[in-house]
């Protein structure tokens, strides 16, 4: 193979590094002065119309005697008679190299060293529609696509700033992934964006579709089941989130995104708790947490009473539930284990089963096998309903992440509870919080603002206060610029005797 530094022999170059892939198209001419060039794009990502149209036949029909690409390139724009803006000029053969592959087109003239590069991309591309995984009912319904320019501009549609900045990388041997950090100088720590970079240069990976791929690697406890970045393809969570002083890392190829730091509470916030009154966010934040608890304990609180604290229920209730499990051949423990594993069952095949039949599957699933486990006497039917308000309580959740956790911890605190009733499920919710009390996003903790204790910041926690209360950022470690707003933007009373 010839050496990078040989100009003359650069389309070879080329050729020996794509000699085993037939859609890179090797279109090569003479123009009028006898300088023989060539256009490389490969075959399916670029507008053909475009290149011949408003690339090649300008240059072909050139009657000036330029010898070199910048007098060539120069001349034609000059004239107007290349109408492609944005093109660019590189001598590095492998940055030529990730710009064909990126879906542009490469122009070489024999004996120069140096190459342009044309943005003239032209793949299809999902459009812009609404939102599957965090739908709304007030607010924005946009979401990302799979094409990362198209969402750094539909970020710059909601921050016009200069100060939004955005650095870029390449990730994956094989893949060589765009990705991108965002973040807006002067409100997030420069440091946060330093602890980014140097964790992500230890990445050494064949490739990366999502930014899931580089979860892992940013983590502070990779080993924790509770998420510590969060996951979001909505572009106003973004917006919000760069203005609270965070950080952002999008991939190329992936509507989905991550934000760093992250909170325990800011996984049970969702964006449309600030589209509605404050009356209502905050009510809805209490229903999170009592879905949050129930979601968890639930399955574990029915067992350890009615196995070992029947004292504690009424005597009419606990007979009813007696009297149902008289014919279950099961005990509490290993009955409440089959159900939510049935549940779990049910809830990945909707996921896997064909939209057009899934929905309909898991509904007539759930009813079907319930009523006839009940009716064989395999389950008793409060059971059955127990294990049907942990299902239904877990949605509430409105990130994911979070629900997968709470998913994978329901069945330690479950046999916990069969084992050492009401002290053992103390001893989980302990765990659960010492663990909860260790953890660090960024150097964030992960109960913040309650542990380390901020009042301040708990008008946007437990409850949502308006916003002309909030006249602080939330005091992350990671934020630089706490002012939001001036303070007590209260909308005064108009005085007597004025008008509305």
């Amino acid at each position: 193979m010839t050496s990078s530094n040989e100009a003359a022999n650069r389309l070879e170059w080329f050729q020996e590094q794509f000699k085993s892939s037939e859609d890179i198209v090797y279109h090569q001419f003479t123009l009028p002065s006898d300088i023989s060039c060539a256009l490389i794009y490969i075959k399916g990502m670029v507008n053909l119309e475009l290149i011949h149209n408003h690339l090649l036949a300008p240059l072909i029909n050139n009657k000036d005697m330029e010898t070199t690409l910048d007098e060539l390139l120069q001349k034609i724009a000059y004239q107007k008679k290349i109408s492609v803006s944005g093109y660019s000029v590189t001598r590095d053969l492998n940055k030529a190299k990730l710009e064909l592959l990126d879906g542009n087109t490469i122009l070489l003239m024999d004996n120069e060293e140096k190459m342009a590069v044309f943005p003239l991309i032209d793949y299809e591309v999902r459009a812009i529609s609404e939102s599957t995984n965090e739908s709304v009912i007030r607010g924005p319904r946009e979401s990302f696509v799979e094409d990362m320019q198209i969402n750094i501009t539909m970020i710059r549609r909601k921050i016009k700033s200069e100060k939004l900045a955005i650095e870029s990388f390449r990730f994956g041997e094989l893949t060589q992934t765009k990705t991108s950090i965002l973040y807006i100088d002067g409100i997030c720590e420069k440091k946060l964006i330093d602890e980014i970079k140097s964790r992500l240069q230890r990445v050494e990976i064949d490739g990366i579709f999502d930014p899931g791929y580089l979860e892992d690697f940013l983590e502070d406890s990779p080993f924790s089941i509770f998420p510590q970045l969060e996951s979001t393809e909505k572009p106003d969570v973004v917006s919000a989130c760069l203005l609270d002083g965070r950080a952002v890392i999008m991939t190329d190829g992936s509507p989905n995104c991550i934000i760093a730091p992250v909170t325990f509470f800011m996984l049970m916030q969702s964006a449309e708790d600030y589209y509605h009154r404050h009356f209502i966010g905050t009510w809805v934040r209490w229903i999170r947490l009592f879905s949050l608890a129930t979601a968890l304990l639930l399955p574990s609180l029915y067992i350890a009473v009615t196995t070992f604290h029947p004292e504690m229920v009424p005597t009419n209730l606990i007979l009813t539930i007696s009297a149902a499990r008289d014919i279950v051949p099961f005990p509490g423990i290993l009955e409440a284990m089959m159900l939510e594993l049935t549940f779990e069952v049910l809830r990945e095949a909707s996921v896997r089963i064909p939209k057009l039949i899934g929905q309909t599957v898991s509904i007539l699933g759930a009813l079907v096998i319930g009523t006839a486990a009940v009716q064989a006497g395999i389950v008793s039917a409060p059971m059955v309903i127990v294990v049907s308000l942990t299902g239904i309580t877990s949605y509430v959740i409105p990130h994911n992440n979070l629900v997968n956790a709470i998913r994978l911890l329901r069945f330690p605190t479950l046999i916990m509870a069969g084992v050492l009733g009401l002290f053992g499920i103390m001893m989980v919710i302990l765990l659960i919080l010492i663990h909860l009390c260790s953890l660090r996003s960024f150097g964030t903790p992960y109960l913040t603002p309650v542990a380390p204790f901020k009042f301040s910041d708990w008008k946007d926690t437990y409850i949502r206060v308006p916003f002309w209360l909030m006249s602080k950022r939330s005091h992350l470690p990671t934020t630089k610029n706490q002012t939001r707003s001036k303070k007590l933007l209260r909308p005064k009373l108009p005085t007597e005797g004025e008008q509305d």
